[in-house]
C-alpha cells in the first residue's frame, strides 16, 4: 500500500512538473515572440511604410494590424513551444472557417475599406479639392477607410463609399496650378468674326485673373441654325470652383456688354415648328 501511494505520489510530482515545464515553455515563447514584434517587426512596418510616403491613416492602421498579428503570432508560437501544436491546429481551421464566412457576409464592407486604402495611398484627390464624379460634384471634407464625405455645392453632406469612387472616373479639377476653361459665344450671321473675336481677346486680357500666359483663344466651332458660335478658350491659376464661377460670370458679361455696345447680336435660338392643324366646325341645331 505504500509503495502504491509513493508511486502515486512520483508519477503526480512528473505530471505537475510538466504542466510547469508547458507553462514555462508557453511563458518564454511567447514574451520573446511578442518582444521581438513590438520592438522590431512593428517599428520595421511602420518605417517601411513611411519611406514610401503612405497616408497617415494608412500608417496607423497597417501598425494596428501588425501589433494585432503580433500578439496572434506570439500565442501561435507559445502553444507550439509548449506542444500544444495539435489544439493550435484545429482552432487555426475553424478561425479560418469563421473568417471565410465573414469574409462573404461583409464583402461589401471589405472592399470599401481596400479601396480607401488606395484612396489614400494614390492620392486621386485630396481632403479641400473639389471633384465631379458620377453626376455629382463638391468638395472633399473628409476621407476616411470605408467612405468619403463630400459637401456640395448646395451645402449638403453626401457620403460615397470608397468603393463607388475607387470603380468611376473621378475629376479633380483643382489637381494642378491653373485650369482651362471655355465658352461659346454666339453672334449673328451678318455680323463680324473677326471684329467679335477681337472683343472676346480684349475682355479676357483685361481680366486680372485670367492668364496671358497659357492665353487666351479664340475658335469658330459651330454654323448653327441661328447662330455662328466662337468658342474662347481661357487660364486661371490656383483654380477653385467659387473662383471658376466667378471669373466665368465676369469675362461672360463683359464680352456681352462689348456686343451691345458695338450692335453685335448675341441671338436666340429660332426653333421651327412643323405640323398642321385641324379646325372642326360645330354646327348648332335649331
Amino acid at each position: 500500500m505504500a509503495v502504491t501511494l509513493q508511486v502515486d505520489a512520483v508519477v503526480e510530482s512528473i505530471d505537475l512538473a510538466r504542466i510547469g515545464v508547458s507553462i514555462a515553455s508557453f511563458v518564454v515563447g511567447f514574451l520573446v515572440a511578442l518582444i521581438v514584434g513590438r520592438f522590431v517587426i512593428v517599428p520595421g512596418v511602420r518605417r517601411v511604410l513611411e519611406a514610401r510616403s503612405f497616408d497617415r491613416a494608412v500608417v496607423s492602421l497597417a501598425t494596428s494590424v501588425a501589433k494585432a498579428v503580433v500578439w496572434i503570432g506570439g500565442l501561435a508560437i507559445g502553444l507550439t513551444v509548449a506542444g500544444y501544436g495539435a489544439f493550435l491546429s484545429a482552432f487555426a481551421v475553424f478561425g479560418s472557417a469563421i473568417a471565410l464566412a465573414v469574409g462573404f457576409a461583409a464583402q461589401d464592407l471589405l472592399g470599401n475599406f481596400v479601396a480607401g486604402i488606395f484612396i489614400l495611398k494614390d492620392k486621386p484627390f485630396e481632403v479641400g479639392d473639389w471633384i465631379e464624379w458620377d453626376g455629382n460634384s463638391g468638395r472633399v471634407e473628409d476621407i476616411d477607410l470605408r467612405v468619403s464625405r463630400i459637401r456640395t455645392f448646395d451645402n449638403e453632406r453626401v457620403t460615397v463609399p470608397n468603393g463607388d469612387l475607387a470603380n468611376t472616373a473621378v475629376t479633380n479639377p483643382v489637381a494642378y496650378e491653373t485650369l482651362r476653361q471655355r465658352f461659346v459665344f454666339g453672334i449673328g450671321y451678318d455680323d463680324d468674326i473677326d471684329h467679335a473675336t477681337d472683343i472676346i481677346l480684349e475682355a479676357a486680357r483685361a481680366h486680372e485673373e485670367i492668364l496671358d500666359d497659357p492665353g487666351v483663344s479664340v475658335r469658330l466651332v459651330e454654323l448653327g441654325d441661328s447662330a455662328v458660335g466662337l468658342q474662347s478658350r481661357w487660364w486661371i491659376e490656383d483654380p477653385d470652383r467659387g473662383d471658376f464661377v466667378r471669373v466665368r460670370s465676369e469675362y461672360v458679361q463683359a464680352v456681352k456688354e462689348r456686343f451691345d455696345q458695338d450692335g453685335i447680336d448675341m441671338p436666340y435660338v429660332h426653333r421651327e415648328l412643323t405640323g398642321s392643324v385641324e379646325v372642326l366646325e360645330t354646327v348648332a341645331e335649331n
